[in-house]
């Protein structure tokens, strides 16, 4: 009986981390998700603004809000984390990610290499949006 109940144990808990690996795994938007579309500059602005993307990239002490060389810092419970350049520069910001990466990391919180980008980046008040919001958003 005991024998029993270890084996069922056992699969039981193989079963869990199986689970538990299905649920976390980083999730994509392939770039065959995203239908050749012309920027709406306008909403472009107008979700950059909604989505305070400033207040977080907005290099610290510069006086242009809209140039997001990134840098401030924001306290949390695992240490103090530094906003990153999310320019479209190709060397120093994002500017070498695809748009599927840009939507990625906004709506699903995975970063182009794959890697959560949770839990200093908030997706989950973004992952709702609709893509083409995202889209007209994005600085690349």
């Amino acid at each position: 009986m005991l024998r029993r109940l270890v084996v069922l144990a056992l699969i039981a808990a193989v079963i869990g981390v199986g689970a538990f690996w299905v649920v976390t795994i980083p999730a994509t938007v392939p770039a065959g998700a995203l239908p050749q579309r012309t920027a709406n500059l306008d909403n472009g602005k107008t979700m950059f603004l909604i989505g305070g993307c400033a207040s977080c990239h907005a290099t610290p002490g510069q006086d242009d809000k809209t140039r997001l060389g990134g840098g401030f810092g924001l306290k949390s419970p695992f240490g103090t984390f530094y906003a990153p350049n999310i320019s479209p520069d190709p060397r120093d910001g994002i500017g070498k990610w695809s748009e599927a990466d840009f939507v990625t990391a906004m709506v699903k919180g995975t970063s182009p290499e794959g890697q959560h980008l949770f839990p200093a980046f908030p997706y989950t008040s973004y992952q709702h949006m609709k893509w083409d919001d995202v889209r007209d958003c994005s600085p690349i």
